[in-house]
């Protein structure tokens, strides 16, 4: 028998999740945007609250220039708002704002900015419910010719979701 060289157990699998190896490219694109932190724009709905947030998502922070020998000015966050709702997040801006600093821990935000425009995320759409068995029944009424049961109920159904919408 020949003697080969050591025999080498593999070592732990060292994966590291996704967010963390794509931290830099993600944090150079918010500070193009002025946030400091991507925690506002990735927690958006917890800081402002699910009402606020079902309609407004913040766009950018517009921070002004440093003046020598003077304290750093509060930004001015830009929030891109539907337009019915426009006025409606307009009023509560002294509630944004407040909640927006608390997350901070201090006065980062001075005022808001709006910008009317439809919010970048799709909204999640209700799926509606399965149709009315009463429906689905007078449907497949209908479908005498056809013989499958299994097809017939399939076609009932999507025959009765049909005429509800």
């Amino acid at each position: 028998m020949s003697k080969s060289g050591p025999i080498f157990k593999p070592g732990p699998i060292s994966a590291k999740p996704l967010g963390i190896l794509l931290n830099d490219v993600f944090a150079e694109a918010y500070a193009k945007q002025g946030f400091a932190a991507r925690e506002l724009v990735t927690r958006w709905a917890q800081i402002a609250g699910p009402e606020i947030a079902a309609h407004a998502e913040p766009l950018k922070m517009q921070w002004p220039r440093p003046v020598e020998g003077q304290p750093q000015e509060p930004a001015t966050l830009v929030l891109r708002v539907e337009g019915p709702m426009a006025l409606e997040i307009q009023h509560s801006a002294d509630v944004i704002l407040e909640r927006v600093n608390r997350f901070f821990g201090w006065s980062a935000v001075g005022k808001l900015a709006f910008r009317q425009a439809p919010l970048s995320r799709p909204r999640g759409r209700k799926r509606p419910g399965p149709p009315d068995p009463k429906a689905v029944a007078k449907v497949a009424e209908s479908l005498t010719d056809i013989e499958d049961e299994q097809l017939k109920t399939a076609l009932a159904r999507l025959g009765a979701a049909i005429k509800r919408n």
